[in-house]
């Protein structure tokens, strides 16, 4: 499912613990490390799909989480030339991504990146919140960052704060 722009929809996951750490995973042999996404399927809710893609990412229910907040909009990346599919109708030239932040309430064991013949990770960890920014591929950083600067208000109250200070003295 590609929109008329060319963007195919999709939704991320921010799953954070008790200490406001976010899980980042290791895409299977692969270098590169990501926290959760995939695509929206046509009979399905952004929502429905987050839920979805969480279970099938990393083997985590709706009972080992807690919503916390939704993006407001839309967050778009490009991908770069050399990995757009010419041949395939409709050209896909990026994703729109609706992201989504989560608690995680369960344990450990609950995280399970074998459930499937193709697994999309094969190693996780907590890290800091801002760490991703630095460490995620180049074309998607500006959707880390607005993602994690929108949701960083619900984890960090201070934060909000200190750009709202921000704002006034601009």
């Amino acid at each position: 499912m590609i929109d008329k722009d060319g963007f195919r929809p999709n939704v991320g996951i921010i799953l954070c613990n008790e200490d406001n750490q976010v899980l980042w995973a290791q895409r299977a042999q692969h270098d590169s490390w990501q926290f959760p996404q995939g695509g929206i399927k046509a009979d399905e809710t952004a929502e429905q799909a987050a839920y979805r893609e969480l279970m099938e990412e990393v083997g985590l229910m709706p009972e080992h989480v807690e919503l916390l907040a939704v993006s407001r909009s839309w967050l778009r990346y490009r991908l770069p030339k050399r990995y757009l599919r010419y041949g395939n109708k409709p050209l896909c030239i990026g994703q729109k991504q609706r992201w989504f932040l989560m608690r995680f309430t369960g344990n450990e064991e609950d995280v399970k990146l074998d459930l499937h013949e193709k697994p999309e990770f094969d190693d996780w960890r907590w890290v800091d919140y801002w760490r991703p920014v630095e460490e995620i591929v180049f074309f998607k950083r500006r959707v880390y960052e607005k993602a994690l600067h929108e949701f960083a208000p619900v984890l960090f109250p201070e934060y909000r704060r200190r750009v709202g200070r921000k704002q006034q003295t601009s």
